[in-house]
């Protein structure tokens, strides 16, 4: 009964008894692989495997074994057929030990003895094109899936995928270690096609052989066959580098096309070798600088998108966070604004404040739903909107109703909404009126009397939520000094201590009162709010804050 035959490792002798055999290795099936072939995948046997007479190739058996069975009759050069899982009849074993198997095929691995639980991966039928994971000097045809020095290599750091078509198998790759002296594993594809299966998420590195024919997606066994030329010289590493946007490339080439592999690099491949002056030292080297540089030039393309997209931000949040318009006006302005724990994306927070010219201060707050640049830019258009409406004349429910249309027609998802605050002083600064679409009420401190909110229970819903929504205009007393207090819900939302209570707006008044007991006013006492909220929420609050501050006084 064979052993089955572990992955990773080399061929381990059989545990008495004959080697089992496959159709293809005692000929009653049929064979893709002719004699001549056979011949040449014994002849490339790996370091695990005895030639006739038991000298050993390529550094003999492994840890102690010999080679016992030179008499020939086992190689598939003398036999019928290369079969895959055909065993030599004898040879050395991995562990000390001799394996004698029966046969008339060398097994795909090169090495001795056949079991149904080999290390090969061949297709259905054997095709020479199968791909091919070898340590190096594996043989080509070889289709095994094991890291080099025999598997031993359980702390490999890089993966190199060649990709080559030479039937010949000249392209012979040395031993090849990394930075710290660790085997680099090395898969082999004969084509685009199997290229892109075998190029997993661990391939840090592909060599590519500029000589290979360029081939397109296959649509039929004659696409698969030929393949479809293209004359563009470099097609191959065009369609590599799509597929593979983030894996280093190099391009091998002959001496006498030098100047091919320079245009491999100006096309986007890291480095060219030629294939002449090709030894372990030079590729090692040359496959370490290919995956550093790949990795800077993204660290770099990371940096640059990351600039563009906070000069992005930055042009948004000048749209969404204006200077006010308030020419003429006796009352005092201050606001701020902080990004959530999702800095990278930019809120839908935005506030306005104009005077019109018969002496009327309008102020407005909103926030929409979700975070990015699509919601900053619709916070934008409606500030933009309201602006405009706003100078027009218009105030109340028909300037929501307005807001709502734009809202509608903007909008990339209907169920995106916004909330909205506005509050139009009249020209003496003692009366108000005050819309809430959605948002939560704003908060007033007058002198003698405790801050508070104002009056909410009549106001409307959120913009974008119900199509024939109606927003009363609620009229409100100001009185000779007072501060008005508008902010978004980001303020009220972040939680107190390690529970899940809350600040809500009951605790925002109170701490309010506590900074405005304490002496604080205009930016002093937004900052303050601010960074207490924050410290209760025991960190950088979830959502943006965006606060502003009109201040009156006799």
């Amino acid at each position: 009964m064979p052993v089955p035959i572990p992955r990773q490792r080399a061929i381990p002798a059989a545990e008495g008894g004959q080697a089992g055999t496959t159709p293809e290795a005692d000929g009653t099936g049929p064979s893709d692989h002719d004699t001549a072939e056979g011949a040449r995948s014994a002849g490339r046997g790996h370091a695990d495997r005895g030639l006739a007479g038991g000298s050993p190739a390529e550094g003999g058996p492994a840890e102690g074994g010999h080679g016992e069975g030179g008499h020939g009759d086992g190689l598939a050069a003398n036999g019928t057929d290369s079969g895959v899982r055909g065993g030599v009849g004898s040879g050395s074993g991995a562990n000390g030990g001799a394996s004698s198997g029966s046969g008339t095929g060398s097994s795909a691995n090169g090495g001795t003895g056949s079991s149904p639980g080999g290390d090969t991966d061949h297709s259905p039928g054997g095709s020479p094109d199968d791909a091919t994971d070898h340590s190096p000097g594996g043989g080509p045809d070889a289709a095994t899936d094991h890291s080099p020095r025999n598997g031993a290599g359980s702390g490999i750091a890089l993966t190199l995928l060649v990709i080559e078509d030479d039937p010949t198998g000249s392209l012979r790759l040395p031993e090849l270690l990394d930075s710290a002296g660790r085997p680099i594993r090395i898969r082999t594809a004969r084509n685009l096609t199997e290229a892109e299966r075998l190029l997993t998420d661990d391939v840090h590195c592909i060599l590519l052989d500029l000589a290979l024919p360029g081939r397109t997606p296959a649509s039929g066994p004659e696409d698969t066959d030929r393949g479809a030329t293209d004359p563009d010289e470099l097609a191959v590493l065009r369609h590599v580098l799509r597929l593979a946007p983030r894996h280093a490339v190099l391009a091998l080439t002959a001496s006498g096309d030098a100047e091919i592999g320079a245009q491999a690099v100006r096309v986007g491949a890291q480095d060219y070798l030629l294939r002449e002056e090709l030894d372990g030292r030079l590729l090692s080297r040359a496959i370490r600088y290919a995956v550093e540089r790949k990795r800077a030039d993204a660290a770099q393309r990371q940096l640059s998108e990351s600039r563009l997209r906070a000069q992005e931000n930055a042009r948004l949040e000048r749209g969404l966070l204006p200077t006010p318009l308030l020419d003429g006006s006796p009352l005092r302005f201050a606001a701020r604004y902080r990004p959530g724990r999702s800095r990278a994306l930019l809120g839908g927070d935005f506030y306005d404040t104009v005077r019109t010219p018969d002496g009327s201060v309008h102020v407005m707050i909103g926030d929409v739903c979700g975070h990015g640049p699509d919601e900053a830019a619709l916070g934008v258009e409606l500030r933009i909107a309201w602006r405009a409406l706003t100078f027009a004349g218009l105030c109340g429910d028909e300037l929501l109703s307005t807001l709502q249309k734009v809202l509608e027609h903007e909008r990339a998802d209907e169920e995106i909404f916004a909330t909205l605050c506005t509050v139009d002083i009249a020209p003496d600064g003692r009366r108000a009126g005050l819309c809430l679409a959605g948002h939560p009420s704003p908060l007033i401190a007058r002198p003698g009397r405790p801050a508070e909110l104002l009056p909410y229970d009549d106001g409307g819903p959120a913009l974008g939520l119900l199509p024939r929504a109606r927003w009363p205009r609620r009229q409100v007393e100001l009185g000779g000094s007072w501060s008005l207090m508008l902010y978004t819900d980001g303020l009220i939302e972040g939680r107190i201590g390690q529970g899940n209570q809350r600040l809500g707006q009951d605790g925002m008044v109170e701490m309010v009162r506590r900074k405005i007991a304490a002496g604080l006013g205009g930016d002093e006492l937004l900052e303050a709010a601010v960074n207490e909220a924050q410290e209760l929420n025991g960190g950088d609050l979830t959502d943006d804050v965006a606060v502003l501050l009109l201040d009156r006084t006799r």
